[in-house]
């Protein structure tokens, strides 16, 4: 771990004794990569300026995508998750993003529910992998990690990791915005109770899915990549070691 990596992971630690690295998925590339467009009428034209000729056009229903649960979560929506799930306005959270795409007013709809947000220096803007590894470093350190899109810990043992349930994140959002429900306890006590088993515990990969032949057998099994377990399971104390190494490597590169 690199000097600055330490005494942001110390500063944060010694503010609030806890933190939660939120991995925040709104980047421009990250919408146009999912397809999830439907909250901008102006995305059309980064894509017509970004689209390079070997890009293969696919044609998505931004709302479909969103419905299925296939989107990442929406400042607003990850506002709403985290209180929901019970953690206070005064919670420190660590906001581990690259640029946020949409207006700044985005940000307020996550600032006006908490309180203590701690975002990376412009600084690091301009050196990626620096501030990826910044964003690594700080998350693996969390007490809490949350992935706004995708994201786990299986390889750091199974630390709290909070993986949203978009699908049914999205059905209770929509209530939300229709009037349907309240954010109030009945609706807290859905959120935590579609999330009680989606905490970071260790759980065995999912096999293909039967009566299905050939590769698309193979697309529907859960990746050895995405969830290892059980083949491949460390102890506490060769996980410290790994750990230590794994530190050590991503640490040789520093911003200057």
């Amino acid at each position: 771990m690199t000097v600055t990596q330490q005494k942001l992971v110390d500063r944060l630690k010694m503010q609030n004794g806890r933190y939660i690295a939120l991995h925040l998925r709104y980047e421009k590339y990250m919408l146009a990569f999912t397809g999830c467009t439907y909250a901008y009428t102006t995305f059309s034209k980064y894509l017509s300026k970004e689209n390079p000729e070997h890009w293969k056009v696919k044609n998505i229903n931004s709302t479909d995508q969103r419905i299925g649960g296939f989107c990442p979560l929406t400042l607003k929506e990850v506002g709403i998750f985290l209180q929901a799930l019970g953690y206070p306005p005064s919670t420190l959270i660590y906001v581990a993003s690259g640029e946020i795409y949409g207006p700044d007013a985005r940000l307020s709809e996550i600032k006006s529910r908490f309180l203590n947000l701690v975002f990376k220096l412009k600084a690091f803007a301009k050196h990626a992998s620096q501030s990826a590894t910044l964003d690594y470093t700080v998350s693996i350190e969390s007490d809490v990690f949350v992935p706004s899109y995708s994201g786990h810990r299986r390889f750091l043992g199974h630390r709290k990791t909070i993986n949203p349930a978009r699908k049914g994140l999205v059905r209770l959002f929509d209530e939300l915005e229709s009037g349907q429900q309240r954010e109030a306890s009945s609706f807290s006590y859905f959120v935590r109770q579609m999330h009680k088993n989606r905490q970071g515990a260790p759980r065995k990969r999912k096999g293909p899915s039967p009566g299905i032949k050939g590769k698309a057998r193979l697309r529907t099994e859960e990746s050895f990549y995405e969830n290892p377990y059980p083949e491949c399971y460390v102890s506490q104390k060769l996980y410290k070691i790994v750990k230590l190494i794994w530190l050590h490597l991503l640490g040789m590169k520093t911003v200057a």
